[in-house]
């Protein structure tokens, strides 16, 4: 991914406001606060600059995480309190944020120290989830919490970003009911680098092969594993 600043470009000209505010739809009033969200903190170090998108970061991720517990609250009133966290921390997860951003492009106007532009953190999870949340921290102080909550549900409230469950947790209930005993997962293919790792697993009851699962953390595989076995056990009409 290719950044639209120069190396050289200073966290407080930020040329490219225009094209991001027309991305998102929105309209900063205190320009600063944008700027502050894209600066990283190598930028900052490497500069020697006394602000970067920390405090911002902390700041949007409480944001998130109230707008998403109210949203789910709502959304599934009969699902209990230990469900309703599971599915909060899927979606509030790093992997999940950071897609986010790589949907709104985010990527491309962050500010990073050299070291970090060669080493690939324009197109790294955490950096892109970290983005993510300071962004939603400096739209909370620009313009307050309904049009920062606004922001925040047009990514959660499209039909596939709706998770009915935790898919680990409701394979493990099922197989449990049935065999008495718990799924496995395996690891049975790693590939890509270490900023970018990408896992295929199987989730298995005994010897037998349940689901196939892909995913750019083991935790996300385990998932997609189970979402897998849950549907060919549906289809197999095993549950």
């Amino acid at each position: 991914m290719q950044s639209l600043l120069s190396k050289n470009t200073s966290p407080h000209k930020f040329p490219h406001h225009t094209l991001f505010e027309k991305k998102v739809r929105i309209k900063f009033l205190n320009l600063s606060l944008l700027e502050e969200a894209f600066t990283h903190k190598s930028f900052a170090i490497e500069h020697n600059l006394s602000t970067n998108n920390e405090r911002l970061e902390f700041l949007g991720d409480s944001i998130i995480s109230a707008v998403v517990a109210k949203f789910l609250f709502k959304k599934y009133p009969n699902v209990d309190e230990g469900r309703l966290s599971k599915m909060k921390s899927q979606i509030v997860s790093r992997a999940n944020l950071s897609q986010w951003a790589n949907e709104l492009e985010l990527g491309q106007f962050l500010v990073l120290s050299q070291g970090e532009e060669a080493t690939g953190g324009r197109a790294r999870d955490s950096l892109l989830g970290n983005a993510y949340e300071a962004l939603v921290g400096a739209l909370f102080l620009d313009q307050g919490f309904d049009v920062a909550q606004k922001f925040i549900m047009r990514q959660l409230s499209k039909k596939r970003r709706i998770i009915e469950t935790d898919f680990k947790s409701r394979l493990q209930e099922t197989i449990q009911k049935k065999y008495k005993i718990p799924p496995s997962y395996f690891v049975t293919e790693e590939s890509g680098p270490d900023h970018a790792k990408n896992f295929t697993l199987e989730v298995r009851i005994n010897k037998k092969v349940l689901g196939l699962g892909q995913g750019r953390s083991k935790k996300e595989a385990e998932q997609n594993a189970a979402k897998g076995a849950l549907r060919a056990l549906k289809k197999n009409k095993e549950i």
